[in-house]
């Protein structure tokens, strides 16, 4: 049986400069209360990019 998540919760991380909803990842809300950036790969944009948490 898997564990109980707790505090952590899904959130999906979209790119800067195309908008693409590209990657699924899991935050601690309690410990990052801002929202979550992450420098990921765009496969729409074929380069390295800042990928900031959306709505």
């Amino acid at each position: 049986m898997a564990a109980k998540k707790g505090n952590r919760v899904k959130v999906v991380l979209a790119c800067t400069e195309c908008k693409q909803r590209n990657y699924d990842n899991f935050k601690n809300s309690k410990n990052t209360t801002d929202r979550l950036e992450l420098n990921k790969y765009c496969r729409f944009c074929k380069k390295h990019t800042v990928h900031k948490e959306a709505k």
